[in-house]
């Protein structure tokens, strides 16, 4: 499958299950729990998004060098001090109940295991056919 189609399909999924959640939570579950969902799953989505666009950066130019590779190796480490930085503060001052900030987190988990569930689907009807 083409990686712009792939891409595309788990932007929306990650959006639908972030508003599926958050939804969810907001009718059976307190504010801060909601809030946790939420939060965790702009968080998770947005790191997502950057990590693809420092990848695809990356390995779109023909010679990947040594420096690319420290490149994105430091941003990786420097977005995940500052998620730990963020997530630190949001549950130490608890605007966020930390469980609905793990589910929230876990929205593009949510969404890759899907599709790779529905493509695996996909493959074995194709077979049987």
């Amino acid at each position: 499958m083409d990686w712009n189609i792939l891409y595309k399909t788990l932007k929306t999924a990650n959006w639908l299950i972030l508003l599926t959640l958050s939804l969810l939570s907001f009718f059976l579950m307190s504010s801060s729990w909601t809030m946790g969902v939420i939060l965790g799953g702009l968080i998770t989505i947005a790191n997502f998004g950057l990590l693809q666009h420092t990848v695809r950066g990356v390995f779109s130019s023909r010679q990947i060098d040594k420096t690319a590779k420290v490149t994105i190796v430091a941003k990786y480490y420097f977005r995940l001090l500052a998620l730990g930085v963020i997530l630190f503060v949001l549950i130490t001052r608890g605007w966020v109940d930390p469980v609905g900030l793990a589910l929230g987190l876990s929205t593009v988990v949510f969404s890759i295991v899907g599709i790779g569930i529905r493509m695996a689907l996909k493959t074995s009807a194709r077979e049987a056919i």
